[in-house]
């Protein structure tokens, strides 16, 4: 997990420093729009992994809801599962991102959507492993999302703080 933190740390803060100072005043909407589709595909890829196993597979095709399914598919239910809640709390960290941070900070979404798609790759081949092979793909699935949410934050700290500083002065 500790590698996962230093490979976030130094991927985003990397593509900030190569590409912050020349990044002046993005599509917004269309770099948010192509972050989100590192998550998206992840999902896609993980909805269509449990489907195709279902159809193939006669102990599963009647789906969850009506047996207690096989290990495959529960196993596959499990990255599904673990897919969809990364990929919801990286579309609103993406969000608030695209809203709130300056653009000399924008090379960080893209970053953070690169190691999210690295991440889930090496999740999904580690995790049958044990927690100790998918540690490393969680670690980068999680960790630029969640510096992004904190990073959220902080952006509407400041702003907040500036909006009651301009209502304090009357203004």
């Amino acid at each position: 997990m500790g590698a996962g933190v230093m490979v976030t740390l130094a991927g985003m803060a990397g593509m900030v420093a190569l590409f912050g100072r020349t990044f002046g005043g993005p599509d917004r909407a269309g770099l948010c729009a192509v972050a989100l589709l590192a998550p998206a595909l992840a999902l896609a890829f993980s909805i269509a992994r449990l489907a195709r196993h279902r159809f193939f597979n006669a102990e599963d095709i009647d789906g969850s809801a009506s047996s207690a399914g096989s290990d495959t598919a529960r196993q596959l239910q499990s990255l599904l599962q673990n897919t969809l809640e990364q990929a919801v709390l990286a579309a609103l960290a993406y969000a608030g991102w695209c809203a709130l941070a300056p653009d000399f900070l924008m090379p960080a979404l893209p970053a953070a959507a690169l190691l999210f798609l690295l991440g889930r790759i090496l999740f999904f081949a580690g995790y049958a492993h044990g927690a100790q092979s998918r540690a490393f793909g969680f670690a980068l699935t999680f960790y630029p999302t969640l510096a992004l949410v904190f990073g959220d934050a902080g952006f509407v700290i400041v702003n907040a703080a500036g909006l009651l500083r301009q209502f304090a002065a009357g203004g």
